[in-house]
């Protein structure tokens, strides 16, 4: 049976690094004593250094944070519809951003045959299935499909959508775009966990190709799990004031457990420490501490997703697409890997595969 390869990445952030911004910004919604202290101390230990947006940060009145879009004013947070023009006016100009890194060639252009773009962030139509195309200047057939709104986990169901186009046809040549702007959808509240939530969440992009061609990641196999009685603790609505995430604090020790009774079906039956390469969605550092007890890991087996965590936080759909570039720069032939997502459902979308 034919076996699909990633064959490369790119990635691409916008240019402002808005993580102390957000804190300054934050910290003006919190009343002076507990809980702002508590809201310092999560922002120490949360190994979070850098969160990038297509917002460029100014200094407002008082010391206080603005955004040169207007878009964050105290007291008058912006509606959906205004969120949404500025995903339409930015989302397309980092995806360029991205694909021009992943440097497609003239031939590759002709040869791709399917596009895949995943995001949870923003929506429009004709939306950026046809920027692509546009942009690179594709074949007006190719087929084209547009995974929405299912949050972080969203970039493995795509590469599992690959994998199924390419064992079906097996001359097929998937592009894969993954982008997610974050930070359009920051409320102004001044509840603690919520604010806690906006803490991890950052804006990036990540450009990928599939095909036959045995070089990069081989995708072996998949395995998607369901976190039984959980899927009110992961919520992404549509509301007046952009999307509306909710994201309980017992996500961690949920995850952990059912990694505990489930580790081995991820790994078809293998230990986990037989894993060479583990690319984890680092959905905040608690989400990874949950990872590395629920399947008894070496602390450095995640290095990588804390890396990214450290340098970017998450950016939802295109984050574990960020780890993998990472494992691709240093992967030895015959590597095994796993990669892991979470997002809504309680769910985790997982994917073995090698290194060709």
């Amino acid at each position: 049976m034919t076996t699909a390869y990633i064959n490369r990445i790119a990635t691409a952030v916008p240019p402002h690094d808005v993580h102390g911004a957000f804190i300054d910004l934050a910290m003006a919604f919190l009343p002076e004593g507990t809980e702002r202290s508590l809201f310092r101390r999560m922002v120490r230990m949360s190994q979070i250094e850098h969160r990038y947006s297509v917002l460029e940060p100014v200094a407002g009145e008082n010391g206080a944070w603005s955004d040169t879009e207007g878009l964050y004013v105290p007291g008058n947070f912006p509606p959906t519809t205004r969120r949404m023009e500025v995903f339409e006016r930015f989302a397309p100009r980092l995806a360029r951003c991205a694909l021009n890194k992943l440097a497609v060639s003239e031939e590759e252009r002709r040869a791709v045959t399917h596009v895949i773009v995943t995001s949870c962030t923003g929506l429009y139509a004709p939306g950026l299935d046809f920027d692509i195309v546009e942009h690179l200047g594709l074949s007006r057939s190719v087929e084209r499909t547009m995974i929405g709104f299912m949050g972080c986990y969203a970039a493995i169901n795509a590469l599992k959508s690959a994998h199924h186009i390419i064992r079906s046809e097996p001359e097929s040549r998937v592009l894969i775009l993954n982008l997610e702007l974050c930070t359009l959808h920051m409320q102004e509240t001044p509840n603690l966990e919520q604010l806690l939530s906006f803490l991890l969440f950052a804006d990036g992009c990540a450009a990928s190709l599939v095909s036959a061609r045995p070089q990069g990641l081989a995708i072996d196999s998949f395995f998607a799990l369901q976190i039984p009685k959980s899927s009110g603790l992961i919520t992404w609505r549509i509301r007046e004031l952009g999307f509306d995430m909710h994201l309980s604090g017992q996500v961690p020790g949920e995850l952990r457990r059912a990694l505990e009774e489930v580790g081995s079906e991820i790994t078809r039956g293998n230990d986990p420490a037989s894993i060479d390469l583990w690319a984890v969605h680092p959905g905040g550092r608690t989400i990874l501490d949950a990872v590395e007890k629920g399947l008894e890991l070496k602390p450095e087996a995640l290095a990588d997703s804390r890396l990214i965590l450290a340098q970017f936080g998450n950016m939802s759909s295109a984050t574990v697409m960020f780890v993998l570039q990472q494992m691709m720069r240093r992967a030895q032939p015959g590597e095994q890997g796993c990669a892991m997502s979470f997002g809504p459902g309680v769910a985790a979308e997982t994917m073995l595969f090698h290194a060709a």
